[in-house]
């Protein structure tokens, strides 16, 4: 039996939520740190700024988020690594059970327009020109938003070429 691997990266676009954030919380720890050392109030300032550095830390670890996507025999495995310290299996995918795989704007959607069901966003957060996200729905009730690399769309369509398109 032969096996394909292929193996992708992207880079979810930071939000800006986020990096406002995750600014703000360091200048609050800067500015509680200072009042700390200057020996204001008996110290609940470097208790504020150690709390506040805290949120700066997990902020920025929400703030840069890569997604990997891994195909290997005749399943989509796919990875969330917060900047780029920390790996977790987020979801994993069998092509049996995809329903179809298609670019975001495609014709070939327009019957799973009404579907109600989960949506999931594995994509690069962002429109592009042109827009080279894909949309998979699997199992009837999960909506998946991917932007994954030719390579990819082309191992999975090797396997399942009738619920796959490229156009």
């Amino acid at each position: 039996m032969s096996e394909t691997y292929v193996e992708c990266l992207v880079t979810k676009e930071p939000s800006l939520i986020g990096r406002l954030i995750k600014f703000v919380l360091i200048m609050l720890t800067a500015v509680f740190g200072l009042l700390g050392l200057v020996g204001f109030a008996y110290g609940i300032p470097l208790l504020i700024a150690l709390l506040t550095g805290l949120g700066a830390y997990l902020a920025h670890l929400n703030a840069y988020i890569e997604y990997e996507y891994l195909y290997l025999d005749k399943e989509i495995s796919i990875d969330k690594i917060k900047a780029q310290t920390r790996r977790k299996k987020v979801a994993s995918f069998e092509v049996e059970r995809m329903e179809i795989l298609a670019p975001i704007r495609s014709y070939h959607l327009d019957q799973y327009k009404n579907r109600a069901g989960k949506v999931t966003d594995y994509s690069i957060g962002r429109e592009e020109q042109p827009d080279k996200r894909y949309v998979m729905y699997y199992d009837g009730n999960q909506k998946i938003i991917l932007s994954p690399s030719e390579e990819l769309v082309k191992a999975v369509r090797s396997v399942s070429p009738r619920k796959v398109f490229l156009d």
